[in-house]
């Protein structure tokens, strides 16, 4: 008999009782990269394609990439870490902002390294995609693992006492 899915309640649990607060900052992070950037290719390829609602931006006709709005996210984390009281630098928001300013910056990477706008040059940009998808999903399972075997033990001995 398939187990059901952990309730949000039993997730938390988990989470606070599995983790110490750093492994619960890194969580946070891989997270928030791995859904970050999922969502920044789903768009991408939307605007390339010329669907959906959204369209780049654009100052006084400069296109605005958004590894920008990556640099200043991952700046604002890094004040906060310098300057912060350790309960704002251990905020989950903080390890979640870090993780989807990289995932901006990480996604035009290419970009940053020439110089040029090479995003869509190559006919492999897909492999990229799934390879950077491939080691966020790694690295979130990894991260989440003592989660993970939490949520069994609580099962499994749930279903030896019941």
């Amino acid at each position: 008999m398939p187990t059901p899915t952990p309730s949000p309640r039993e997730i938390r649990h988990a989470f606070r009782h599995s983790l110490t607060p750093g492994q619960q900052t890194a969580l946070v992070s891989w997270l928030s990269f791995t859904s970050t950037f999922t969502t920044v290719r789903v768009i991408t390829y939307s605007i390339k394609d010329g669907k959906g609602p959204l369209h780049d931006i654009k100052a006084g006709g400069v296109h605005l990439h958004h590894y920008l709005w990556g640099i200043l996210t991952v700046s604002a984390v890094g004040g906060v870490a310098l300057r912060g009281d350790d309960r704002f630098r251990r905020h989950p928001l903080v390890a979640a902002a870090y993780g989807a300013g990289l995932a901006l910056i990480v996604d035009e990477f290419a970009l940053l390294l020439d110089l040029r706008d090479v995003y869509w040059a190559k006919q492999g940009r897909l492999s990229v995609d799934v390879a950077i998808g491939v080691i966020a999903g790694t690295g979130s399972l990894l991260a989440g693992w003592p989660v993970i075997r939490h949520l069994r033990a609580t099962r499994k001995t749930q279903a030896l006492s019941g």
